[in-house]
């Protein structure tokens, strides 16, 4: 089956492409990661201008979703331009707050982008990413949320702060725990079945964004080996380096079908699948991007290293490789 984007969401995507091409995202991204939010907020105020946010919000509480292929539309343009920021947080959190009090309080704020929300299961139901034990209970960038959202054995709380900022394998990625106690917004068997559902809306766009990152370290890889030469001529010459990013190409394109019908049916199997494939193609191009590159690649002053390092950290977040398979063989 082939999944075409219609003229309007190609539009979409390509409007919010030009937006973060005009960002200059990768000092974005390293004054974010050095805990200087001034161009990370700023930008995040233009993303929620262009509607993003709002996909994932029902138009009786300020949105115009909920939205899903939208939202991944989206999402692949901000894993492009590794933008970085509690992303995927803010636009699970409003599956977490569906009860109408709770949606007219904070619906509007996080369609607006006045509201950066941000996610921890303090129970350990699942890894942040990569730089976390299966246990850890760390929320994204609660340093830079105005809403700490933390679901402990089946209660909604908002958190009244957090601890010291630890840092992750992706620089732009600060982790920190929620402060315990806090206002208890929900609790009972609603709130596990709303967790379950923002776990769906979380890893759909984790995986759109990664389908992203993934796209991004393959043009920047292509775009290298045709001007590095040995022996005389481009590298991307040679047999060995275009198989492997045929292979690399093969892995990403498979993996847009799957997330584009997974945004379609919303099924959790689904999303899980997407998710697994498209963090693995992104994980797979990343380790291609860093052999192709050689040393350089790896550097922290090279921009490649912005989207290689969240390629890593993406492959866990919100259910690892394995939780994902677990559940497509269960369903």
């Amino acid at each position: 089956m082939r999944f075409l984007l219609d003229d309007e969401q190609r539009a979409f995507a390509h409007s919010l492409d030009a937006l973060l091409t005009a960002a200059d995202t990768p000092s974005v991204v390293r004054s974010w990661g050095a805990g200087d939010h001034t161009a990370g907020r700023a930008l995040w105020t233009r993303i929620a201008d262009a509607g993003v946010f709002a996909l994932a919000v029902p138009e009786a509480y300020e949105g115009v979703g909920p939205l899903p292929v939208e939202l991944a539309v989206a999402f692949v343009e901000l894993g492009r331009h590794a933008v970085p920021g509690p992303l995927v947080e803010t636009v699970a959190a409003p599956a977490l707050l569906t009860e109408p009090g709770l949606a007219k309080r904070f619906l509007p704020g996080l369609a607006s982008g006045e509201t950066i929300a941000t996610v921890a299961a303090t129970d350990g139901s699942y890894a942040l990413d990569a730089s976390c034990a299966p246990d850890d209970s760390y929320a994204l960038d609660g340093d830079a949320a105005t809403t700490l959202l933390a679901l402990d054995g089946g209660g909604l709380r908002l958190a009244p702060g957090h601890g010291p900022v630890r840092t992750s394998i992706d620089p732009a990625r600060r982790l920190t725990r929620p402060a315990p106690g806090g206002e208890l917004l929900a609790t009972g068997p609603q709130v596990t079945a709303a967790a379950a559902h923002s776990l769906t809306w979380a890893r759909l766009a984790t995986a759109a964004q990664a389908l992203g990152v993934g796209l991004t370290l393959l043009d920047k890889t292509v775009a290298y080996v045709r001007q590095r030469s040995q022996f005389g001529v481009p590298i991307g010459s040679f047999q060995a380096v275009k198989h492997r990013l045929a292979d690399a190409k093969v892995a990403l394109e498979f993996a847009r079908p799957l997330l584009f019908g997974a945004a379609l049916t919303m099924d959790p199997a689904d999303v899980a699948a997407a998710k697994v494939t498209a963090c693995e193609a992104a994980y797979t191009t990343a380790r291609t991007a860093l052999q192709l590159h050689g040393a350089i690649g790896y550097t922290a002053e090279y921009d490649l290293s912005l989207w290689l390092t969240k390629a890593r950290a993406l492959r866990t977040a919100w259910g690892t490789p394995g939780e994902c398979r677990e559940m497509v063989l269960n369903s």
